[in-house]
């Protein structure tokens, strides 16, 4: 998995692609927790082919850190495979979707 940080004002965007799974989350983590004081961080997921259970960890400990301290989650551009997995762990009803 590759990723990508792009700072668009407010917003740190990190642009996943590729897999996040249990090889790769810890990358995934890393760089959540680098932009933890974001006041809008961004999830990119439109190039994200498969999340695992390692990879919904990051996101719902990115969410967790984000609303401790007021700020905003926000993940964008799931595709069809990956909304499917947000939809049956009920994800899709904690996160703010794009």
């Amino acid at each position: 998995m590759d990723i990508q940080k792009l700072e668009q004002g407010s917003e740190v965007v990190l642009k996943f692609i590729g897999r996040m799974d249990s090889s790769t989350s810890p990358a995934a983590e890393e760089a959540a927790v680098k932009e933890k004081e974001a006041e809008v961080l961004v999830f990119d997921l439109s190039e994200l082919s498969y999340i695992s259970s390692a990879g919904l960890r990051v996101i719902l400990s990115a969410q967790k850190r984000q609303m401790a301290a007021k700020h905003q989650l926000i993940v964008r551009g799931a595709g069809e495979t990956v909304m499917e997995i947000f939809e049956v762990t009920g994800f899709k009803d904690i996160l703010t979707l794009e």
